[in-house]
Protein backbone atom coordinates (compact mmCIF):
# COMPACT_ATOMS: atom_id res chain seq x y z
CA UNK A 1 0.00 0.00 0.00
CA UNK A 2 1.37 3.49 -0.94
CA UNK A 3 0.74 6.50 0.53
CA UNK A 4 -0.66 7.94 -2.74
CA UNK A 5 -4.57 8.45 -2.54
CA UNK A 6 -7.17 6.47 -4.72
CA UNK A 7 -7.19 7.82 -8.23
CA UNK A 8 -10.84 6.89 -8.28
CA UNK A 9 -11.22 9.33 -4.90
CA UNK A 10 -9.94 11.91 -6.57
CA UNK A 11 -11.65 12.05 -9.44
CA UNK A 12 -15.00 11.80 -8.11
CA UNK A 13 -14.54 15.11 -6.20
CA UNK A 14 -12.91 16.98 -9.21
CA UNK A 15 -14.89 18.36 -11.96
CA UNK A 16 -15.14 21.66 -14.33
CA UNK A 17 -17.85 22.69 -11.89
CA UNK A 18 -15.32 22.79 -8.82
CA UNK A 19 -12.69 23.59 -10.75
CA UNK A 20 -14.72 26.80 -11.64
CA UNK A 21 -15.55 27.29 -8.17
CA UNK A 22 -11.81 27.14 -6.65
CA UNK A 23 -10.56 30.02 -9.38
CA UNK A 24 -13.08 32.45 -8.75
CA UNK A 25 -12.38 32.12 -4.85
CA UNK A 26 -8.72 32.44 -5.59
CA UNK A 27 -9.15 35.58 -8.14
CA UNK A 28 -11.66 37.11 -6.05
CA UNK A 29 -10.62 36.13 -2.44
CA UNK A 30 -13.85 35.79 -1.30
CA UNK A 31 -16.40 33.26 -0.78
CA UNK A 32 -19.47 35.43 -1.17
CA UNK A 33 -18.39 37.13 -3.85
CA UNK A 34 -16.89 34.34 -5.78
CA UNK A 35 -21.04 32.24 -4.88
CA UNK A 36 -22.54 35.95 -6.53
CA UNK A 37 -20.37 35.70 -9.59
CA UNK A 38 -21.43 32.37 -10.28
CA UNK A 39 -24.80 32.39 -9.27
CA UNK A 40 -24.60 29.94 -6.48
CA UNK A 41 -25.10 30.11 -3.20
CA UNK A 42 -22.58 30.70 -0.54
CA UNK A 43 -23.18 27.25 0.91
CA UNK A 44 -22.72 25.71 -2.30
CA UNK A 45 -20.14 26.88 -3.14
CA UNK A 46 -18.35 26.00 0.26
CA UNK A 47 -19.68 22.56 -0.44
CA UNK A 48 -17.94 22.45 -3.84
CA UNK A 49 -14.78 23.23 -2.74
CA UNK A 50 -14.93 21.06 0.12
CA UNK A 51 -15.41 18.14 -1.70
CA UNK A 52 -12.62 19.25 -3.85
CA UNK A 53 -10.33 19.78 -0.87
CA UNK A 54 -11.13 15.84 0.54
CA UNK A 55 -10.69 14.27 -2.44
CA UNK A 56 -7.49 16.00 -2.85
CA UNK A 57 -6.52 15.43 0.35
CA UNK A 58 -5.00 18.91 1.25
CA UNK A 59 -6.49 22.03 2.09
CA UNK A 60 -6.57 24.34 -1.01
CA UNK A 61 -7.56 28.04 0.82
CA UNK A 62 -6.53 29.53 4.22
CA UNK A 63 -9.64 31.09 5.77
CA UNK A 64 -9.18 33.54 8.28
CA UNK A 65 -12.58 33.91 9.12
CA UNK A 66 -14.74 36.89 9.16
CA UNK A 67 -14.47 39.37 6.40
CA UNK A 68 -10.39 38.54 6.18
CA UNK A 69 -9.21 37.70 2.52
CA UNK A 70 -8.91 33.81 1.72
CA UNK A 71 -5.89 32.72 0.53
CA UNK A 72 -4.21 30.17 -1.26
CA UNK A 73 -2.26 27.43 0.48
CA UNK A 74 1.04 26.14 -1.57
CA UNK A 75 -1.44 23.33 -2.63
CA UNK A 76 -3.81 25.68 -3.81
CA UNK A 77 -1.27 27.63 -5.94
CA UNK A 78 -0.41 24.26 -8.00
CA UNK A 79 -4.02 23.51 -8.51
CA UNK A 80 -4.88 26.81 -10.13
CA UNK A 81 -2.45 26.15 -12.52
CA UNK A 82 -3.57 23.10 -13.25
CA UNK A 83 -7.65 24.14 -12.86
CA UNK A 84 -6.78 27.00 -15.34
CA UNK A 85 -5.14 25.01 -17.74
CA UNK A 86 -7.55 22.21 -17.92
CA UNK A 87 -10.99 24.65 -18.43
CA UNK A 88 -8.38 26.24 -21.47
CA UNK A 89 -8.12 22.93 -22.82
CA UNK A 90 -12.10 22.31 -22.52
CA UNK A 91 -12.80 25.82 -23.97
CA UNK A 92 -10.08 25.13 -26.99
CA UNK A 93 -11.84 21.64 -27.40
CA UNK A 94 -15.18 23.00 -27.43
CA UNK A 95 -13.78 25.67 -29.95
CA UNK A 96 -12.13 23.48 -32.16
CA UNK A 97 -14.94 20.67 -32.34
CA UNK A 98 -17.11 23.56 -33.44
CA UNK A 99 -14.56 24.76 -35.94
CA UNK A 100 -14.55 21.53 -37.51
CA UNK A 101 -17.85 20.87 -37.76
CA UNK A 102 -19.30 24.09 -38.92
CA UNK A 103 -16.19 24.78 -40.87
CA UNK A 104 -16.38 28.81 -41.28
CA UNK A 105 -19.13 29.58 -38.96
CA UNK A 106 -17.27 29.95 -36.44
CA UNK A 107 -17.09 33.25 -34.20
CA UNK A 108 -14.34 35.21 -33.18
CA UNK A 109 -14.61 38.15 -30.48
CA UNK A 110 -12.12 40.93 -30.29
CA UNK A 111 -12.75 44.01 -28.12
CA UNK A 112 -11.09 46.65 -29.34
CA UNK A 113 -10.52 50.67 -29.17
CA UNK A 114 -11.42 52.91 -31.86
CA UNK A 115 -8.02 53.21 -32.79
CA UNK A 116 -7.46 49.84 -32.88
CA UNK A 117 -10.95 49.29 -35.00
CA UNK A 118 -9.83 51.36 -37.48
CA UNK A 119 -6.29 51.38 -37.97
CA UNK A 120 -5.13 47.96 -37.00
CA UNK A 121 -7.84 45.71 -37.37
CA UNK A 122 -8.96 46.25 -41.48
CA UNK A 123 -5.55 45.53 -42.33
CA UNK A 124 -5.19 42.43 -40.50
CA UNK A 125 -8.70 41.06 -41.59
CA UNK A 126 -8.10 41.65 -44.98
CA UNK A 127 -4.85 39.09 -44.46
CA UNK A 128 -6.96 36.84 -42.29
CA UNK A 129 -9.67 36.62 -44.62
CA UNK A 130 -7.60 35.04 -47.40
CA UNK A 131 -7.15 32.04 -45.15
CA UNK A 132 -10.17 31.93 -42.99
CA UNK A 133 -12.83 33.76 -45.89
CA UNK A 134 -16.38 33.06 -44.03
CA UNK A 135 -15.29 33.28 -40.65
CA UNK A 136 -16.92 35.58 -38.59
CA UNK A 137 -15.44 38.36 -36.16
CA UNK A 138 -16.92 41.20 -33.73
CA UNK A 139 -15.29 44.16 -32.99
CA UNK A 140 -16.59 45.46 -29.84
CA UNK A 141 -15.72 48.74 -27.56
CA UNK A 142 -13.65 48.28 -24.41
CA UNK A 143 -12.73 51.09 -21.99
CA UNK A 144 -9.86 49.25 -19.88
CA UNK A 145 -8.26 46.23 -18.91
CA UNK A 146 -10.57 45.59 -15.86
CA UNK A 147 -13.46 45.65 -18.52
CA UNK A 148 -11.36 43.18 -20.65
CA UNK A 149 -10.75 41.26 -16.99
CA UNK A 150 -14.49 40.90 -16.40
CA UNK A 151 -15.09 40.08 -20.18
CA UNK A 152 -12.64 37.05 -20.56
CA UNK A 153 -13.77 35.53 -16.96
CA UNK A 154 -17.39 35.73 -18.69
CA UNK A 155 -16.09 34.55 -22.33
CA UNK A 156 -17.74 37.46 -24.00
CA UNK A 157 -14.00 38.41 -25.34
CA UNK A 158 -11.51 36.12 -27.33
CA UNK A 159 -9.40 38.72 -27.76
CA UNK A 160 -9.32 42.36 -26.62
CA UNK A 161 -6.45 45.42 -27.25
CA UNK A 162 -5.39 47.43 -24.48
CA UNK A 163 -3.15 50.52 -23.96
CA UNK A 164 -0.16 49.65 -21.06
CA UNK A 165 -1.38 46.71 -19.48
CA UNK A 166 0.15 45.69 -16.06
CA UNK A 167 1.28 42.32 -16.05
CA UNK A 168 -1.75 39.71 -14.73
CA UNK A 169 -1.29 36.18 -13.48
CA UNK A 170 -5.29 35.81 -15.29
CA UNK A 171 -4.40 37.46 -19.18
CA UNK A 172 -1.29 36.96 -21.36
CA UNK A 173 -0.54 40.35 -22.99
CA UNK A 174 1.83 40.54 -26.16
CA UNK A 175 3.34 43.85 -27.00
CA UNK A 176 2.16 44.98 -31.11
CA UNK A 177 3.39 48.28 -31.27
CA UNK A 178 3.95 51.55 -29.70
CA UNK A 179 1.83 54.85 -29.75
CA UNK A 180 3.11 57.31 -28.74
CA UNK A 181 1.61 60.81 -27.86
CA UNK A 182 1.47 63.30 -30.71
CA UNK A 183 -0.54 67.09 -31.05
CA UNK A 184 -2.94 67.24 -33.31
CA UNK A 185 -3.65 70.61 -34.89
CA UNK A 186 -4.66 72.82 -38.00
CA UNK A 187 -2.15 73.21 -40.24
CA UNK A 188 -2.54 76.71 -40.46
CA UNK A 189 -1.82 77.10 -36.25
CA UNK A 190 1.02 78.73 -35.18
CA UNK A 191 1.83 75.88 -33.55
CA UNK A 192 2.28 73.66 -37.35
CA UNK A 193 4.62 76.17 -38.32
CA UNK A 194 6.91 75.88 -34.79
CA UNK A 195 10.35 73.99 -35.37
CA UNK A 196 9.33 70.73 -33.68
CA UNK A 197 7.87 72.18 -30.25
CA UNK A 198 7.87 70.37 -27.10
CA UNK A 199 4.47 69.54 -25.09
CA UNK A 200 4.57 72.93 -23.62
CA UNK A 201 3.48 74.72 -26.30
CA UNK A 202 0.08 73.36 -25.31
CA UNK A 203 0.06 75.78 -22.06
CA UNK A 204 -2.62 77.99 -21.40
CA UNK A 205 -4.34 77.00 -25.19
CA UNK A 206 -7.67 75.26 -25.62
CA UNK A 207 -7.24 71.63 -26.22
CA UNK A 208 -10.04 69.04 -27.31
CA UNK A 209 -9.46 65.87 -25.36
CA UNK A 210 -11.35 62.71 -24.55
CA UNK A 211 -13.40 62.32 -21.46
CA UNK A 212 -11.81 61.10 -18.42
CA UNK A 213 -13.58 57.70 -18.11
CA UNK A 214 -10.61 56.19 -20.67
CA UNK A 215 -7.59 56.02 -18.35
CA UNK A 216 -5.40 56.75 -21.06
CA UNK A 217 -6.45 60.49 -20.95
CA UNK A 218 -6.37 60.61 -17.03
CA UNK A 219 -2.43 59.49 -17.64
CA UNK A 220 -1.95 62.42 -20.11
CA UNK A 221 -2.88 65.00 -17.97
CA UNK A 222 -1.80 64.13 -15.21
CA UNK A 223 1.33 63.83 -17.13
CA UNK A 224 1.04 67.05 -18.23
CA UNK A 225 0.30 68.48 -15.26
CA UNK A 226 3.45 67.17 -13.62
CA UNK A 227 5.33 69.20 -16.00
CA UNK A 228 3.48 72.07 -15.29
CA UNK A 229 1.58 72.18 -18.86
CA UNK A 230 -1.72 73.69 -18.06
CA UNK A 231 -3.83 73.52 -21.47
CA UNK A 232 -7.49 75.11 -21.34
CA UNK A 233 -9.58 71.46 -22.25
CA UNK A 234 -12.40 73.63 -24.06
CA UNK A 235 -14.34 70.19 -25.50
CA UNK A 236 -14.47 66.54 -24.15
CA UNK A 237 -15.81 63.58 -26.87
CA UNK A 238 -15.26 59.89 -26.91
CA UNK A 239 -15.26 59.59 -30.50
CA UNK A 240 -12.27 59.79 -32.24
CA UNK A 241 -14.04 61.50 -35.20
CA UNK A 242 -15.50 64.02 -33.34
CA UNK A 243 -12.50 64.99 -31.67
CA UNK A 244 -10.53 65.24 -35.16
CA UNK A 245 -13.59 67.39 -36.32
CA UNK A 246 -13.68 69.82 -33.48
CA UNK A 247 -9.46 70.77 -34.43
CA UNK A 248 -10.49 71.10 -38.04
CA UNK A 249 -13.07 73.38 -36.95
CA UNK A 250 -10.39 75.12 -34.99
CA UNK A 251 -11.53 74.95 -31.49
CA UNK A 252 -8.70 74.09 -30.03
CA UNK A 253 -5.85 71.55 -30.62
CA UNK A 254 -5.36 67.81 -28.83
CA UNK A 255 -3.09 65.26 -27.73
CA UNK A 256 -3.73 62.02 -29.41
CA UNK A 257 -1.66 58.54 -30.39
CA UNK A 258 0.01 58.60 -33.43
CA UNK A 259 -1.50 55.77 -34.82
CA UNK A 260 -4.78 57.73 -35.35
CA UNK A 261 -3.22 61.02 -36.49
CA UNK A 262 -1.23 59.55 -39.16
CA UNK A 263 -4.52 59.12 -40.73
CA UNK A 264 -6.46 62.51 -40.47
CA UNK A 265 -9.94 62.59 -41.45
CA UNK A 266 -9.52 66.77 -42.61
CA UNK A 267 -7.23 67.56 -45.04
CA UNK A 268 -6.69 70.99 -42.91
CA UNK A 269 -5.76 68.53 -40.06
CA UNK A 270 -1.70 68.12 -39.27
CA UNK A 271 0.34 66.48 -36.47
CA UNK A 272 3.28 67.26 -34.71
CA UNK A 273 5.95 64.41 -32.70
CA UNK A 274 7.03 66.97 -30.07
CA UNK A 275 10.83 66.68 -29.23
CA UNK A 276 9.70 65.52 -25.29
CA UNK A 277 8.61 62.17 -24.49
CA UNK A 278 5.18 61.85 -22.73
CA UNK A 279 4.56 58.78 -20.92
CA UNK A 280 4.71 55.46 -22.54
CA UNK A 281 1.71 53.92 -25.17
CA UNK A 282 1.77 50.50 -25.90
CA UNK A 283 -1.09 48.83 -27.12
CA UNK A 284 -1.13 45.19 -26.57
CA UNK A 285 -3.07 42.41 -27.58
CA UNK A 286 -4.75 40.47 -24.83
CA UNK A 287 -6.36 36.55 -24.15
CA UNK A 288 -6.77 34.69 -21.46
CA UNK A 289 -3.87 33.08 -20.03
CA UNK A 290 -3.51 29.22 -20.50
CA UNK A 291 -6.07 29.33 -23.26
CA UNK A 292 -5.37 26.84 -25.68
CA UNK A 293 -5.50 28.80 -29.21
CA UNK A 294 -8.15 27.09 -32.17
CA UNK A 295 -6.34 27.51 -35.41
CA UNK A 296 -8.73 30.46 -36.33
CA UNK A 297 -6.95 32.25 -33.23
CA UNK A 298 -3.56 31.92 -33.82
CA UNK A 299 -4.28 32.89 -37.25
CA UNK A 300 -5.81 36.06 -36.29
CA UNK A 301 -3.24 36.73 -34.27
CA UNK A 302 -0.65 36.31 -36.40
CA UNK A 303 -2.44 38.88 -38.68
CA UNK A 304 -2.51 41.56 -36.39
CA UNK A 305 1.04 41.20 -35.65
CA UNK A 306 2.02 41.08 -39.06
CA UNK A 307 -0.17 44.40 -40.19
CA UNK A 308 0.60 46.30 -36.58
CA UNK A 309 4.42 45.95 -37.39
CA UNK A 310 4.10 47.85 -40.73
Amino acid sequence: MTDLRSMNSIKSGMGLREFRAVLAVAELGSFRRAAAALGYTQSALSHQVSAFETALGWPIFHRPGGRGQVRLTAAGQAVCLRARRALGEVEAMAADAEEAERGRSVRLRVGVSQTAAAEIMPAALQVFRDEHPGLEVVLSEVDDAEEVRVAFRKGILDFAFTHSPEPDEFIEAEPVLEDSWVILTRRDSAIAEMNRPGFDALDGLDLVAWTQRWLVQVELEEALSRRGISPRIVYRTDDNLALQRLVAAGLGHACIGRLAARRAVDPSLTWIAPRDFLSPRTIALCYPRNRQMTAASRALIAAIRTQAAV
